[in-house]
């Protein structure tokens, strides 16, 4: 079995179908039925189960479209590596971040272009569990967010570069009286207002980190809304709905009038904050030299 098999069985296995696949592959669907069967009579099993026109993986071809999928991403990889020995430093470089870590990026990306400027880059933004996503279908080579990294794959099939932490500060509607001690709030005072909380069915780490600081205060919070969106927060305070707790580096994303941040009093939590990405996956020289930019 080679390569070039693999690949077909892996397109027949997402397509479900031989007609859909060979069309897919560009071929015809005689040649790509023969492919099929050369590939089971190689291996003494039966890879998919036939119902009509739709075929569905048998337990041996679940397991070997696991290894063939791993096998090809290493193949692909090894040969951008070997490509880029002589080509220098060029071609795209696609990160995932969440919306709180954009801020992180601007500059690093301005200054790695007067260093490479053959390097673009593809951005692309969502919480944890699309951004895990993206790194199992390299649809991206590293990840900037929040930790931990709440995916649902295996912790261990990450690789985490931490950067320093965030301080957490309270954002609140410009219009609102908060206290004598300006530029300042304590939990307890900000318990006495509608809150608002950043969180999503999948990523819930930054909720019960705040929520758990209110609680160690001795002041719950009276929280008036959940939401999946740092933006859509941030407007709502503005509009003087309520306040909220966000890590200070992402206020410098929203030049957003009628909002104003405090340093939190009797309080010390910080947002830890990481690069991920694939144990397993084969760097491109573009993104670990911009890896090394968080480094040095």
């Amino acid at each position: 079995m080679d390569i070039r098999q693999l690949r077909y069985f892996l397109t027949i296995a997402q397509e479900g179908q031989i007609t859909r696949a060979a069309k897919q592959l560009n071929m015809g669907q005689p040649p790509l039925s023969r492919q099929l069967k050369l590939m089971e009579e190689e291996l003494g099993v039966t890879l998919f189960e036939r119902s009509g026109k739709q075929l569905r993986l048998t337990h041996a071809g679940e397991l070997l479209q696991q290894r063939a999928d791993s096998l090809l991403n290493q193949f692909n990889e090894t040969l951008t590596e070997v490509k880029e020995l002589h080509a220098g430093i060029r071609g795209m470089l696609s990160i995932g971040a969440v919306v709180s870590c954009i801020s992180l990026l601007p500059q690093r990306i301005h200054s790695f272009r007067q260093t490479y400027p053959e390097v673009t880059f593809k951005i692309r933004e969502g919480d944890h569990s699309l951004l895990a996503d993206q790194l199992d279908q390299r649809h991206i080579e590293l990840a900037v967010t929040r930790l931990p990294f709440e995916s649902r794959f295996d912790p261990e099939r990450y690789a985490v570069l931490p950067l320093p932490s965030d301080p957490f500060v309270a954002v609140l509607p410009g219009s609102w009286e908060c206290g004598p001690t300006r530029g300042q709030i304590s939990m307890r005072e900000l318990a006495e207002h509608p809150f608002l909380s950043l969180k999503t069915d999948q990523t819930k780490g930054m909720h019960e980190r705040v929520i758990q600081e209110f609680n160690r205060s001795g002041h719950p919070p009276r929280v008036i809304c959940e939401c999946s969106s740092v933006a859509i927060i941030v407007a709502l305070v503005a509009e003087g709905i309520g306040a909220t707790i966000l890590p200070e580096s992402v206020m410098s994303s929203f030049a957003i009038p009628n909002i104003r941040t405090m340093t939190i009093l009797s309080a010390d939590f910080q947002s830890d904050v990481g690069i991920v990405w694939l144990k397993d996956h084969v760097l491109s020289n573009r993104a670990r030299h911009f890896l090394n930019t968080f480094i040095e």
